[in-house]
């Protein structure tokens, strides 16, 4: 599945990605998709994450789920090298080995809204892009907010 730059663009735009101080996401994640976690009747988030071959490149690179808690993520790597998935959990990370053409499922939770980078931490992976994003929507429990005045915005 692949996306042009304006269709990109317009998801970015439409998930508030874009803009200065709510996230710039879209901006450091110039490549690859955007993909959305599907929602299970048990509550538990689902995502296929693949990495595409010869591209070194997640897809989707910046997965949206729509609120915080439990995500269940398929790996597929279709490369012809290995790599690995590194991926945030609550507190602390989760690793996989991903030998070439290989799958595997993660579980991971992430309660707090905001963003959290995974990657292929093997090799140089991570510096020739196999890095992507996961964007927790929603808002900060009232019971977690810090008790300070409204801060100045540019």
């Amino acid at each position: 599945m692949t996306s042009t730059a304006p269709e990109r663009s317009t998801a970015l735009s439409e998930l508030g990605l874009d803009g200065q101080n709510q996230a710039t996401i879209g901006r450091l994640l110039a490549t690859g998709n955007i993909g959305h976690a599907e929602e299970g009747a048990d509550g538990r988030m689902r995502a296929r994450i693949r990495i595409v071959p010869d591209q070194l490149i997640w897809d989707p690179s910046v997965l949206v789920l729509p609120h915080g808690g439990h995500l269940d993520i398929e790996f597929v790597n279709d490369d012809q090298n290995t790599h690995c998935a590194l991926v945030p959990s609550n507190g602390d990370s989760k690793w996989m080995w991903l030998p070439n053409y290989s799958r595997g499922t993660m579980s991971v939770t992430l309660d707090g809204p905001g963003y959290y980078w995974f990657s292929s931490n093997i090799g140089n992976d991570e510096g020739r892009g196999l890095i992507g994003a996961i964007v927790v929507r929603g808002d900060v429990p009232e019971s977690a907010r810090l008790d300070r005045p409204q801060q100045p915005r540019p």
